[in-house]
């Protein structure tokens, strides 16, 4: 398997219940490494500009307010396989679908209030944490 890197955001919700050192011990548990990581506070247009892939979906808006209404993580995780290792551990979108044991599960208080979110693929990671980190901000 080959060394990946994937972009963690640890979301408003677990930022406001201060659980994000024990999310963040969720995915090193699981054999991920994070090798770069700050706390921002995005703008309604950062937030936006981030989630443009959704930009025609009905739940756009509501997701640019919650992620705009409060402090986020982000983070680079880097290991074997690291986009679907994060996305098994993260559980499924809507928490009552999660698997227990997976942050969603865990951590998540609604579909929309699900903690975290995570790349959906090798492209879409190199994307995401380029909008996030300058190379020299990621130390392996």
């Amino acid at each position: 398997m080959a060394i990946e890197r994937t972009l963690s955001i640890l979301k408003p919700d677990a930022t406001r219940r201060n659980i994000t050192g024990k999310i963040i011990t969720c995915f090193e548990d699981a054999g991920l490494r994070v090798v770069a990581q700050r706390r921002v506070h995005l703008t309604p247009d950062q937030a936006g500009a981030f989630y443009a892939v959704h930009k025609e979906r009905p739940f756009y808006n509501d997701l640019v307010s919650f992620m705009s209404s409060g402090p986020v993580v982000v983070q680079v995780l880097e290991g074997e396989n690291a986009v679907q290792k994060h996305r098994d551990v993260m559980g499924a979108t809507n928490p009552k679908d999660a698997t227990p044991g997976t942050v969603r599960a865990l951590f998540a208080l609604s579909i929309d209030e699900n903690s975290v979110h995570g790349s959906d693929s090798l492209e879409n990671a190199k994307n995401e944490i380029a909008f996030f980190f300058k190379d020299t901000d990621i130390v392996g």
